[in-house]
């Protein structure tokens, strides 16, 4: 396993990273013995960075991903949650809901310190309470030792540069702008940089976008690109998946792209595109890039 610096924080991540919101149940049923074997091969396999949060499957995934860790190590992982979101329409970055929270997933996760906390889908709530009440709370509680390391996430790559501008931050989790179709994360790196952050991508298969089977009825995404992407898939088969993981993991100036998975068979099939030298054959990689081409950048 490859390992990379994350920002200026010391700590050196797994190239892949453990996404936990599927545990919760988020893309269909979950077999949990399945799950934990599928944690407990992980960290086998050197992926040492997890990362769930209150929101997925209403605490679901932080309650399974805790038994799955109980008993390992403490320092041959790296272990983030979030704050901030706990239901669809649900946002709370208030200092008291905050607080209440990190001893919440603490409890639920079966840990004494977080190494990670972001503010979860900050474009939700206010940019002013996030930097102004939230941040400082988070501060606190990293200094009375529940916490290490504090970032921000969301889907706008405006909300990065927007509290950038007015705070420090250690991290900050991006989801679904550094993939086969959409590379626009690359316009604000050197932003970040500059600035000495961390930065973790995730959903490199664009949240079920990029695979062989179709997205969960919930997806953001307009026609036009679920389309595309369902042709893609029609050309790439089984292999678009692993095609998706293999471009957006390759990219130094990323500390760790987190790709979720609930099953052992998915963490094999991602270790196994991580490690191959070569992609699918050149002919399909070229047609799946001329298919999705139309739909560079197009967001939702």
């Amino acid at each position: 396993m490859e390992y990379r610096k994350l920002g200026k924080t010391g700590a050196e991540v797994s190239t892949i990273g453990f996404g936990a919101s599927p545990l919760g149940g988020v893309f269909g049923e979950i077999d949990e013995v399945d799950c934990i074997e599928a944690v407990h091969a992980a960290v086998d396999a050197g992926i040492n960075l997890f990362d769930t949060s209150p929101f997925y499957g209403l605490t679901k995934s932080e309650s399974v991903l805790g038994r799955a860790l109980k008993g390992i190590p403490r320092d041959s992982y790296l272990l983030g949650t979030k704050v901030g979101r706990y239901g669809a329409e649900e946002f709370d970055f208030s200092k008291e809901r905050t607080i209440r929270s990190i001893d919440e997933s603490l409890q639920r996760l079966q840990v004494e310190t977080l190494d990670f906390v972001y503010c979860h889908d900050i474009e939700y709530g206010s940019i002013d309470q996030v930097v102004e009440e939230t941040m400082p709370t988070l501060r606190m509680l990293r200094d009375a030792g529940k916490l290490r390391f504090i970032g921000v996430s969301g889907y706008p790559l405006r909300i990065f540069r927007e509290v950038l501008d007015r705070t420090e931050l250690d991290t900050i989790l991006t989801y679904c702008h550094y993939t086969l179709f959409d590379t626009s994360l690359l316009e604000i790196l050197p932003y970040l940089a500059k600035k000495g952050v961390g930065i973790i991508n995730a959903s490199p298969l664009a949240m079920g976008l990029l695979t062989n089977t179709s997205p969960p009825p919930w997806h953001p995404a307009p026609k036009i690109v679920k389309d595309a992407c369902r042709k893609a898939a029609e050309i790439a088969g089984d292999d678009l998946a692993g095609l998706a993981l293999q471009y957006a993991a390759r990219n130094p100036a990323i500390s760790s792209t987190l790709v979720g998975m609930s099953s052992l068979e998915q963490l094999k099939y991602n270790l196994l595109w991580l490690k191959a030298t070569q992609s699918v054959t050149p002919n399909i990689n070229t047609q799946v890039i001329e298919i999705l081409e139309p739909i560079l950048n197009m967001g939702w």
